[in-house]
């Protein structure tokens, strides 16, 4: 009997890469996305190597998420895998002039998003006695930047929770990886801007960042080892990118 995986957040980037290497390898998946549209596309993609189950839901609507969750317990029975990839930044406006609606929207799917689903499908994991939940993270979460004010302060939450979640889960079976990403180039700077390219294209510009197959890759590697290995957390980034001073202000 084939593995399942169930990846949030699956209709591009990250989502939909670690998808199709899941499937590659032999694992059944559910998908979830809120475009349904491009959510049934890579369905369709992914349909001649896995089977696949696509759910269209926003995981910051607790009540879809239960639905949806009672559905897919029912269907494949408890998952052997989970990755909270649902996720998104908006706006690179300084606290003082952000937008109070941008921050509720990444409070809503980067946190609660992240609980719901997780709650949802961890009493038959943990039942089960096993199973891996992968959270994408950020080093948003560990190094703060100018503009990344709630979007990086989700990110740390996820990096709480994580640990807080292996805490809890301590013997019973289940693992849990925080995966924290640097520069990747996906749609993220274009959801981030709303729409306007000419913004993300240049967040990339001259670089040579990482790839959604780099962090698929990645995820694919933590929910592949031992039994007896739990990887904690992992923190990647592309060789272009690095720490860099503090800042200092100076009078004139």
């Amino acid at each position: 009997m084939n593995k399942t995986a169930m990846i949030t957040g699956a209709t591009s980037g990250f989502g939909k890469a670690t998808a199709e290497l899941f499937a590659k390898n032999g694992y059944d998946i559910v998908i979830t996305g809120r475009r349904q549209n491009r959510l049934e596309t890579v369905r369709k993609e992914l349909e001649g190597t896995a089977a696949v189950h696509a759910v269209s839901m926003d995981v910051s609507d607790r009540e879809a998420v239960y639905r949806a969750s009672e559905e897919i317990l029912e269907t494949f029975g408890a998952m052997d895998v989970l990755v909270n990839n649902a996720g998104l930044a908006l706006g690179l406006e300084p606290a003082h002039r952000a937008e109070i609606s941008d921050w509720e929207e990444m409070v809503d799917t980067n946190i609660k998003g992240l609980m719901y689903c997780t709650r949802a499908l961890l009493p038959a994991m943990a039942e089960k006695g096993s199973g891996h939940i992968v959270n994408i993270g950020s080093i948003a979460g560990t190094y703060p930047y100018p503009g990344g004010n709630a979007y990086g302060a989700t990110k740390a939450f996820v990096k709480q929770f994580s640990r807080n979640l292996r805490a809890d889960l301590a013997g019973t079976g289940i693992k849990v990886t925080n995966i924290e990403p640097g520069l990747a180039e996906t749609e993220f700077s274009i959801v981030r801007f709303k729409g306007d390219r000419d913004k993300a294209d240049k967040v990339y510009e001259n670089t040579e960042p990482l790839a959604a197959e780099d962090i698929a890759q990645t995820v694919f590697w933590v929910v592949s080892t031992p039994s007896r290995v739990n990887i904690n957390s992992v923190e990647i980034m592309p060789v272009c990118q690095a720490w860099g001073p503090l800042s200092v202000t100076r009078k004139e």
